[in-house]
């Protein structure tokens, strides 16, 4: 049995930076926690109004605590699946970006079609060192390609391999 990640490197495909799971690791637990005090002042009213009948607030609140649990749960342990399912390859063609854990997509950007690239990094991005790839393609179909996950120079480097060299311009 060949291990998939082999398989990947052999191919020239590229796991994202280990740093990304850590990041969305993050990401997920600052959504579970702003969606579990929204929620839970939901629950309250509901409860509130159904103060006379203690077997219905018991049931709001055991609902809100598996909901946030479940959500909580699968936040941190989706990352690690989907990072194990997500790689790419840069080569003198372009970009291949190979991602999907139950639906697998694949998008290849010809290296002639790049308009412009950008390279963002928001704040949580900087404290861990990652970056996000953004490449701008001629057409209406993945007109805007996005590839987090990288190492901020990693980022950058592939930015300047993709960007149209001087000259080439067909305008």
């Amino acid at each position: 049995m060949i291990d998939e990640s082999a398989a990947a490197a052999a191919d020239g495909f590229r796991q994202l930076d280990p740093r990304a799971v850590p990041f969305q690791r993050t990401v997920a637990a600052i959504v579970s926690a702003v969606l579990a005090v929204v929620t839970a002042v939901g629950a309250l009213a509901g409860a509130a109004a159904n103060y006379e009948s203690p077997a219905v607030v018991a049931l709001i609140g055991v609902a809100w605590f598996v909901g946030n649990g479940l959500l909580a749960w699968h936040g941190q342990r989706w990352q690690a699946i989907d990072y194990a399912h997500t790689t790419y390859r840069v080569d003198d063609r372009g970009m291949e970006i190979r991602r999907g854990v139950f639906w697998r997509e694949a998008t290849n950007v010809p290296r002639s079609r790049v308009q412009h690239t950008d390279v963002s990094q928001g704040p949580l991005e900087r404290r861990y060192g990652l970056g996000t790839l953004v490449v701008y393609t001629a057409g209406t179909e993945h007109a805007k390609v996005t590839l987090g996950g990288l190492d901020h120079a990693v980022a950058m480097g592939i930015r300047e391999h993709l960007t149209p060299e001087r000259g080439t311009d067909a305008v």
